[in-house]
């Protein structure tokens, strides 16, 4: 067994979306190799309605999957093809884009206000890009929770893991979506083959994900009045953890244990063409998609 190196971390950078949506993007619009098959994760999460409830009002997706996963209040969603829905605490919407909708969500804060979900995007190889759009729409009581003897508990949403499936299935990308917690000073292991990419985006506590290859929490040796002394480097609330090449994913949860989505998934290995929501392999497809849209044919039966 190989332990994945830390390739890197990155704190969640601040952005408005939609009609004005506050989010923090762990990662998108960057390098697609990186993560391939995976494009974009937004945590969008707020106390305060006036800073979401403009939601994201309509627009377009085509050539992508976005993968909602709610934990608190509720996203009503509806599309061109006349779906309507609402998604609330613990759910999960898989949306195939496909060949293109037209799209909009809508957040709602909880009683007292607060709203937390995350948007991911997957990439859809070239051979499924104009596929018909498809919706997997999964409550919360659906999807599996496996608890370790230590107490580590872990949902699985997309793939197989621990003896469970995710109820998410016939994904492109062979996904596999977990939300995943430690408790307080625990050590645990996951694993993830060696042949896909993997990510960890932390939201709650803290963890050391390297700690296996070396001493705990050690980043940075100094010596302060002519003694070494070991700096802790642990990834907090809203870090994204970029993993290296094994077939294993080690963490150590910090005093107050930790909460993270783990992610992996198989690479396409195609180029990429991006404009926002609408992906696909060459620029080409790009300006077809945009005159579609001038021309009202977007949209297809």
């Amino acid at each position: 067994m190989s332990i994945r190196p830390v390739a890197r971390t990155a704190a969640g950078q601040r952005t408005l979306e939609g009609a004005g949506v506050h989010l923090s993007r762990a990662f998108g619009f960057g390098d697609p190799s990186e993560l391939d098959p995976f494009l974009m994760l937004d945590d969008f999460r707020n106390d305060d309605p006036r800073l979401y409830e403009k939601g994201f009002p309509w627009h377009p997706h085509r050539g992508i999957e976005t993968i909602t996963y709610v934990l608190a209040g509720e996203v009503e969603h509806g599309d061109s093809l006349g779906n309507r829905g609402v998604l609330g605490g613990g759910d999960v919407q898989w949306m195939t884009a496909g060949r293109g909708i037209m799209h909009q969500e809508m957040p709602r804060g909880d009683a007292l206000g607060r709203m937390h979900g995350f948007q991911l995007w997957a990439n859809l190889p070239a051979a499924q890009k104009m596929t018909a759009p498809r919706y997997q729409d999964v409550k919360s009581g659906e999807i599996p929770t496996v608890v370790d003897d230590d107490g580590t508990a872990v949902r699985v949403v997309c793939g197989d893991f621990w003896g469970k499936s995710g109820p998410v299935d016939g994904i492109a990308a062979d996904p596999r979506f977990l939300d995943i917690s430690v408790p307080p000073n625990t050590a645990k292991r996951f694993k993830v083959e060696v042949d896909r990419h993997a990510f960890a985006y932390v939201f709650a506590g803290r963890a050391d994900f390297a700690y296996a290859s070396k001493p705990f929490g050690v980043l940075v040796e100094k010596e302060v009045n002519g003694e070494e002394v070991h700096v802790r480097d642990m990834s907090g609330d809203r870090t994204l953890v970029v993993f290296d090449r094994g077939d294993e994913v080690s963490v150590k949860a910090g005093p107050e244990g930790v909460r993270f989505l783990l992610v992996s998934g198989a690479p396409l290995k195609e180029p990429v063409a991006w404009h926002g929501p609408i992906v696909m392999n060459t620029r080409e497809e790009i300006m077809q998609a945009v005159k579609e849209l001038r021309n009202g044919t977007f949209i297809r039966a």
